[in-house]
Order: structure tokens, then C-alpha cells, then sequence
């Protein structure tokens, strides 16, 4: 009787310890160059990962941002889409590589990515 109550708080134990010191792993996050041609295609939230790149000068709310292989591309022919980004707390600066969960909602327009949460991950020197 006694080891089976030693096997039994030792299990307890180390189950505890494992739920204790172990932490979700980071989400996945899907690139511009994923989900930019057919953002219908995805639905629920999601978290995408990119470069700040543009900033809308009609609305404070609403900036871009392109792919991060982007970055690579140096000549001025490049093709760079820019995905749409509604947040409505602090925006990231340009060049900012962030990491945007939320979901894509249709909008009269198309499809606009409305975010719920903006991490940056680190600034990457854009245009000099």
C-alpha cells in the first residue's frame, strides 16, 4: 500500500512539474507572401509575420506590412505587396518586424486583416 502511495504522489508530482516549467511553444505565424494573393482562404484568427512598410495617411489606424524575404530584395523593381493591418493601439514604426494576430474581415473594398495584438520583434533599418 505504502509504494503504491509514493508511485502515486511521485506521478502527481512530476506531472505538475511538467505543466509548471514547460510554456506553449510559440504560435506559428504565416508570411505576407502566404496569405496575401487569397486571404479569403483563411478564417479564425491567425498570426502572420512581416515588415512595416507603409502607413496610411488618411486613417491612424491602418498601416501595411510586406513579406520579411522581402528584405532581401534591394532593387527598385521589386514587386512587394503590402497586406492591410487594422490596430487600433500603438503602431509599430517602419521596419519594424512584427508579429499580428487577429483575422481577416471583408470589407467593402476587400479583405482588410484586423488585429487584435502587435508584437515587435526587432527594427530592420528601412530606406537608409
Amino acid at each position: 500500500m505504502f509504494k503504491y502511495l509514493i508511485a502515486g504522489t511521485t506521478l502527481v508530482v512530476a506531472i505538475f512539474a511538467v505543466v509548471l516549467f514547460t510554456r506553449p511553444a510559440d504560435v506559428a505565424a504565416l508570411n505576407v507572401k502566404d496569405v496575401v494573393s487569397d486571404p479569403a482562404a483563411y478564417s479564425g484568427t491567425l498570426t502572420l509575420a512581416g515588415i512595416t512598410a507603409a502607413f496610411s495617411q488618411q486613417d491612424g489606424a491602418l498601416f501595411g506590412i510586406m513579406d520579411i524575404s522581402e528584405l532581401q530584395c534591394t532593387s527598385p523593381n521589386c514587386h512587394k505587396p503590402i497586406l492591410p493591418i487594422r490596430f487600433t493601439e500603438k503602431l509599430p514604426a517602419m521596419g519594424d518586424e512584427v508579429r499580428v494576430t487577429g483575422e481577416f474581415r471583408r470589407m467593402p473594398g476587400g479583405y482588410l486583416f484586423i488585429a487584435e495584438k502587435v508584437s515587435v520583434v526587432r527594427n530592420h533599418k528601412l530606406g537608409g
